[in-house]
């Protein structure tokens, strides 16, 4: 045979076989021993050209931030706003306003579940604050002028319960938020010039009492980790008839929230 049509080694160790094979008596069936050999190692080398198979690896899903747990936090913030606290010495004295302002710190507790993009939840605050103001002006009684008189507050305590509702871009959480407010405060009434206050049956002393209100306002949250986040929100507080109160509050908290 030409050298040039062995192609290489396996062709070669082929050739030889088969030739081995056909020197003996079966003719026929030698040759088809040979074929079936020459078949085997083709096979053989058309495996070892194919190239290697690579290992099937899973498409890398990116986690989504969850704002679904219970969490608690800590805040603080300053807040000014006016007051008229003249009703509780008399129910006799028109509108008595005056301005105050001051810092607040206080701890939440809250728990919240998120739907898709919508975060629903429901959030309680205690807040320790040193609010003060006074102001001094004329008290009308019954219509007619009867004096001057000073008025000073200080507001130590401010306690939310609200609901809050959201919408989520991953890690960033804008919300709104309504409730219930609860505050309580010492006011104390100075009579300066021309009356008696309760008709002079009760002295204008000090009280220090409750005031339920309402509550509402909106922010935005920011998920550091998986866990701790933090937010910045306005927070309107009105108290009731007896003691007239406008507060707006803006704080910054941080919170640490308990996952699924």
């Amino acid at each position: 045979m030409h050298p040039a049509l062995i192609e290489d080694d396996a062709t070669l160790l082929r050739l030889s076989f088969c030739s081995v094979i056909s020197l003996g008596r079966d003719f026929v069936k030698r040759h088809f021993i040979c074929a079936a050999f020459f078949g085997i190692l083709s096979t053989h080398a058309f495996a070892a050209d194919l190239p290697a198979q690579v290992p099937y690896r899973a498409p890398v899903v990116e986690a989504v931030y969850n704002w679904t747990g219970i969490y608690l936090g800590v805040n603080g913030g300053y807040g000014t706003g006016t007051q008229d606290p003249l009703s509780l010495f008399s129910n006799d004295f028109s509108s008595f306003n005056y301005s105050l302002s001051g810092g607040l710190v206080g701890g939440t507790l809250g728990a919240q579940i998120q739907s898709g993009h919508v975060v629903m939840g429901l959030e309680g605050d205690i807040n320790w604050a040193s609010m003060t103001g006074s102001g001094t002006s004329t008290v009308v009684k019954l219509g007619i002028i009867e004096g001057t008189a000073t008025i000073s507050s200080k507001l130590s305590t401010i306690d939310t319960l609200r609901a809050r509702v959201g919408y989520a871009w991953d890690n960033l959480l804008l919300y709104g938020t309504f409730g219930l407010a609860l505050t309580n405060d010492t006011s104390s009434f100075t009579q300066t010039v021309g009356f008696a206050c309760n008709n002079g049956v009760i002295a204008c002393t000090s009280k220090d009492q409750w005031h339920p209100g309402l509550a509402a306002g909106g922010g935005f949250e920011y998920g550091f980790t998986p866990n701790l986040s933090a937010k910045v929100e306005y927070i309107w507080v009105g108290a009731g008839v007896v003691n007239t109160m406008n507060l707006n509050i803006v704080r910054a908290g941080l919170n640490w929230r308990f996952g699924p």
